[in-house]
C-alpha cells in the first residue's frame, strides 16, 4: 500500500526525487565539528570538490553525506544552545542498542536528553544531543513504530490513521503531534 502510495506521489506534481544526498551544517570550526561527526557519530571524511572557495569538509555514512561549511564570520552565529530541546529542528539516526549508544555517550562526557514515547503499545526511545555548534542529534529505535498512510484526504497533521492492520508490516518515524514527548529525562 505505501510502495502504491509512493509511486502515485511520484506520477504527480511533487518533484521527482530519489533520495536524501546530505545536510548541509555553518560550523564555528570545521575541526570541532569534524571530531565530532567522525568520533561520535562515526562519519568518514570523503572527498570534496577541490574548486569550492570556502573551507569546509564532506563526510559519508549511513547512506547520506554531512558537508560542513566552515562559517565566514564564526561570531555572528548564534551561541552553541545550553538546552537540549527534542522539538528543536534535528536529524535523526537508527541504532541497534540503545543502551550502548547511552553508555558511549556518558563515557564521551556528552549532554543529552532521555524521551520514550509510546503508540498502540510500541515504545520508542530517543536521545537528544547537540554537536559543537548547537545543531541536534537525535539517536533512537524508531524503526519499532508502523508506517501507516492516511487516508486520501486526511490531514498529514492530524495523522489520523487509515489501517490498522499495516502496523505490522511497515515501519518508520512518528510525527511530533501524535506521539508527543511522554518521558523526558535530562542526562
Amino acid at each position: 500500500m505505501v510502495k502504491k502510495m509512493l509511486e502515485k506521489q511520484k506520477a504527480g506534481d511533487a518533484l521527482p526525487l530519489t533520495s536524501l544526498n546530505h545536510i548541509s551544517i555553518l560550523c564555528k570550526s570545521v575541526e570541532s565539528s569534524l571530531h565530532f561527526f567522525q568520533n561520535v557519530l562515526g562519519f568518514v571524511p570523503i572527498r570534496r570538490p577541490s574548486s569550492f572557495s570556502f573551507d569546509g569538509a564532506w563526510l559519508f555514512n549511513y547512506g547520506v553525506g554531512i558537508h560542513l561549511i566552515q562559517s565566514e564570520n564564526p561570531s555572528d552565529l548564534p551561541a552553541a544552545k545550553g538546552e537540549i530541546n527534542p522539538k528543536d529542528s534535528h536529524i535523526s539516526f537508527q541504532c541497534e542498542s540503545m543502551a550502548l549508544v547511552e553508555k558511549r555517550l556518558k563515557e564521551m562526557g556528552i549532554s543529552y536528553v532521555q524521551s520514550r514515547v509510546e503508540e498502540g503499545g510500541v515504545h520508542v526511545d530517543q536521545l537528544f544531543f547537540h554537536d559543537p555548534d548547537g545543531f541536534m542529534i537525535e539517536v533512537c529505535n524508531c524503526d519499532r513504530l508502523p508506517v501507516i498512510p492516511l487516508a486520501a484526504g486526511d490531514p498529514a497533521t492530524d495523522c489520523q490513521r487509515s489501517d490498522d492492520a499495516l502496523t505490522s508490516h511497515l515501519s518508520l518515524m512518528p510525527c511530533i503531534k501524535c506521539f508527543p514527548q511522554a518521558k523526558t529525562t535530562i542526562v
